[in-house]
């Protein structure tokens, strides 16, 4: 994996992509804050050795180097899923080249279901913590070059950076709640049972991303922030029909706040 990993880094390294502070993670139908960019290198991913290549509507597939927040970033305008066909491993396998390529903090987001009957469709939802569903990418032979064997999930999302985000979204007039985030595989929406389920035992909003790249990055010792826009609701009585033409729109109707957020905290790193 190491070989993989410094073979993806050294090319985009040769592409200009240099010393970035942070990196982004952008989910499905989010991937307009990248117009908030001075971009540098824009490369597809499918040009990208060893990456994954995005299959969805809704993510575009491509890395963007450049200026975002007074910082140097790397954003993914779209990401990998389990149910496209990958290995947790190989989907997270961006965060290792990420990390190698120096970033400090790892910021990810994501649309999903709302569990907790306090939420409405547009609300923005900051992780404080996850129950993960999908298969442990940490799962097979540990390179102990990269992380330990058995990392510790005690904070999977950073506090500090928690607290700095409830700050700037106070300071802008943004509603935003906290909550616990359950990442499932996917491709199907929820059946009215596994809402019920999911809620019962902890769940605030569910999606079917993000888990695995936050455990890979605590593999890696890197800080996480990520925050879920609620795109449809899981809660009995407020089940509608929902597309994912529909997360889509009402993703990106969130979006404007959510980038607000994502600025001013890497802005404060």
């Amino acid at each position: 994996m190491l070989e993989k990993i410094n073979e993806t880094t050294e090319f985009l390294k040769g592409k200009g992509i240099l010393n970035p502070d942070a990196g982004i993670i952008l989910g499905t139908g989010l991937g307009g804050l990248t117009s908030k960019i001075r971009v540098l290198t824009e490369l597809d991913y499918k040009d990208i050795p060893n990456f994954p290549v995005s299959t969805v509507e809704g993510h575009e597939g491509k890395l963007i180097y450049g200026e975002f927040g007074k910082k140097r970033i790397v954003a993914m305008k779209g990401r990998f899923h389990f149910y496209e066909g990958y290995g947790t491993d190989r989907i997270a396998l961006p965060v290792r080249v990420l990390k190698y390529l120096g970033i400090k903090c790892l910021f990810l987001s994501n649309a999903a279901g709302g569990l907790n009957p306090d939420f409405q469709i547009g609300d923005i939802m900051i992780i404080t913590d996850h129950i993960n569903l999908l298969p442990n990418p940490l799962i097979g032979p540990n390179d102990d070059r990269i992380g330990e064997r058995f990392p510790d999930m005690g904070e999977a999302y950073d506090k500090y950076l928690i607290k700095r985000a409830l700050l700037v979204a106070e300071e802008n007039n943004i509603k935003v709640h906290k909550g616990t985030y359950l990442g499932t595989t996917g491709p199907t929406f929820e059946t009215p049972a596994e809402y019920k389920y999911f809620r019962i035992i902890g769940a605030d909003a569910v999606g079917m991303s993000t888990t695995p790249e936050v455990i890979v990055a605590r593999h890696l010792n890197l800080p996480c922030f990520a925050v879920s826009i609620i795109t449809d609701l899981g809660v009995e009585g407020k089940i509608a029909y929902t597309t994912h033409k529909s997360v889509l729109e009402e993703a990106v109707k969130t979006e404007e706040k959510m980038t607000t957020i994502m600025t001013e905290l890497i802005s404060s790193l």
